[in-house]
């Protein structure tokens, strides 16, 4: 027995869709599924409600919805433009990923594209240090900054504090403080060392020694201004620094009392000196020279070496006197300077006839009468005139070596770095 077909006009079946069930209930909205059974329709394992299939996986679907994977190549790109490291391998990773993405369907174009520029300026940015020799710096900084020790990066004039409680100890780390006010100690000269191998601690505490005393005089020019409470020490590099390019010997002031301080700086040269008291000091300088070249020797000794460094003393004291009188003073300066001019005039007399002494007794009365004029009234009342320090220094007895040696310091005022 047949069932008749449902009332209602007969749609004709789509020749480019599979069939579709009728339902034998008229005015049903729901097809019939075939594989129902009992009052609740099923659908077999894989078979969706309906009949009705997902589309393929293919061509850009993923299955269950889920969006495409972004492209790895295209996060190192990105990664490698922002930090600015190895940025031609960013920029080439960044093409990768952008051909990669056209060819597999994956996200991340925005990422490859960002990294690719950033490592695009970060590559022409090396190449512009490279130029200009920043680089150089650079590696200069890190090597600093990777040593944790920013004695490295002291230069001349500047002043700072030493974290341990003395000044005779090593030296790891420093606190750079302005001048003006208290500190343990300022820089007045660097010295470089050479060779690529460490040279060893005895030969850097020799060079210490024999530059920074030579040196400390052309930063400080006026000695009457380092009093016996300054001293010079020198920062000296260890081996384990000198890996770290530490190849500079730091030449500096600081108090002679292990728990002192110093206060204001102590510069006193071309770039802190007016006119009149740089003519001054050189001239001071030059006879400081001399008179400090004073023979070991007693006159009783070696009378004909003393009479010869007298006669080079009072050469050496009558130029300087022809310097002092042809320059031209401010008004304050005039007079007083014109007063010590005739007082180096009389000690280049008494000079010149120690030299010609014939016996040490007439040597020792005229080479008596010379010092007189060393550091007298006349000078003192020029320097005040000049607005330069006014209390004479004290020398050691005995001491020699030259201007360079006010102060201590000696062997044991070496820190290592």
């Amino acid at each position: 027995m047949s069932i008749p077909p449902p009332p209602g006009p007969h749609q004709p079946q789509d020749p480019y869709q599979p069939p579709q069930p009728q339902s034998p209930y008229p005015g049903s909205p729901y097809p019939q599924d075939p594989y129902a059974q009992g009052p609740y329709p099923q659908a077999p394992y894989g078979a969706p409600y309906g009949g009705a299939h997902y589309p393929g996986w293919g061509q850009g679907y993923n299955p269950y919805g889920l969006p495409a994977p972004i492209n790895g190549v295209a996060i190192a790109s990105l990664v490698l433009g922002i930090l600015c490291f190895l940025p031609a391998v960013g920029l080439v990773l960044g093409i990768v990923a952008l051909v990669q993405i056209k060819r597999k369907g994956e996200r991340g174009k925005g990422m490859a594209i960002a990294g690719s520029i950033l490592s695009s300026v970060g590559l022409a940015l090396w190449v512009l240090a490279l130029a200009t020799g920043g680089a150089s710096e650079f590696w200069e900084g890190f090597k600093e900054g990777a040593s944790g020790n920013s004695s490295f990066s002291l230069a001349k004039g500047d002043c700072f504090d030493v974290p341990g409680k003395t000044f005779d100890e090593d030296v790891y780390d420093v606190d750079k403080v302005p001048c003006s006010g208290e500190h343990d100690a300022e820089v007045f000269a660097s010295v470089p060392l050479t060779g690529s191998d460490y040279p060893g601690d005895g030969h850097v505490t020799d060079v210490a020694d024999d530059k920074c005393y030579d040196l400390h005089d052309t930063y400080a020019m006026d000695p009457w201004a380092l009093t016996d409470e300054v001293d010079v020490y020198y920062l000296t590099p260890t081996s384990e620094s000198w890996e770290w390019g530490d190849r500079e010997i730091t030449c500096v002031f600081a108090s002679a009392d292990e728990k002192g301080t110093l206060t204001g700086s102590l510069r006193a040269d071309e770039t802190t000196l007016d006119a009149d008291q740089l003519a001054f000091l050189k001239a001071m300088a030059a006879v400081d020279d001399v008179l400090f070249e004073e023979p070991e020797e007693l006159a009783e000794e070696d009378l004909g070496g003393n009479r010869t460094w007298a006669g080079a003393t009072g050469d050496v004291t009558g130029a300087q006197a022809a310097v002092l009188g042809a320059h031209t003073w401010s008004a304050a300066a005039r007079e007083p300077v014109a007063a010590l001019v005739k007082d180096m005039q009389a000690a280049t007399k008494e000079w010149a006839a120690a030299e010609k002494a014939t016996d040490v007794d007439g040597f020792y009365e005229h080479y008596d009468a010379a010092y007189e004029y060393v550091d007298g009234d006349a000078t003192v009342t020029a320097r005040k005139a000049l607005g330069l320090a006014t209390t004479p220094p004290t020398y050691d007895e005995g001491q020699d070596g030259g201007s360079g040696d006010t102060g201590g310091g000696g062997s044991d005022s070496g820190l290592e770095v």
